[in-house]
């Protein structure tokens, strides 16, 4: 069965090296929500993620010769929708100044109810969005993307070393931002 479903997409990416319309219409179908969470993720700015997800489709489709057929379609164009991303992110830093910052997850109560654990994604979401773009970045492409540090490291232009030191101080000052967070909320209500 997956062996089919591999030779489905083969066919479309053929077609779409042809321009044929229709089958890039079709590839946009099944990669467009993941291709626009993982900009969205890095960017942090659903209007940019749109542009970006949109230019990289494009991108894609341009340079569709160039994918060897060496793993996923979807991978490859992932990478396309990152490395789009980070060169947004590359532009506006040279617009803007970038603050230091860190990440931590917290413990996870064992009797958490559904509203808890409803307040706690809440609260590591809008923990994340509030990071550097540095530690968002990589916090992203480790957990939620699955690239490993080697993977990163090429993709960011940085050392092995460097990336899993970076992905430390994410999580370290993600945990810092949470906690404080709830000693805010504690303070505030007693």
């Amino acid at each position: 069965m997956e062996h089919n479903l591999k030779h489905i997409h083969q066919d479309l990416i053929e077609a779409c090296k042809e321009g044929n319309r229709n089958a890039q219409f079709k590839i946009y179908k099944l990669y467009y929500k993941a291709m626009f969470n993982t900009s969205l993720r890095i960017l942090n700015d659903t209007a940019e993620a749109e542009d970006n997800m949109q230019e990289s489709f494009l991108d894609a489709f341009r340079k569709i010769h160039h994918y060897s057929g060496e793993g996923t379609f979807g991978s490859w164009l992932k990478r396309i929708v990152v490395n789009n991303a980070l060169d947004i992110l590359r532009r506006r830093r040279e617009q803007v100044s970038i603050e230091e910052a860190g990440i931590d997850f917290p413990d996870e109560e064992d009797q958490a109810s559904e509203e808890e654990i409803q307040l706690q994604v809440r609260e590591i979401r809008e923990a994340i969005n509030r990071l550097p773009e540095e530690y968002r970045i990589i916090l992203s492409l480790f957990l939620l993307e699955g690239y490993d540090h080697e993977e990163i490291s090429e993709i960011l232009k940085i050392s092995y070393n460097n990336s899993r030191t970076r992905y430390s101080r994410a999580r370290q000052r993600l945990l810092q931002m949470i906690t404080q967070n709830r000693l805010t909320r504690e303070i505030h209500y007693n």
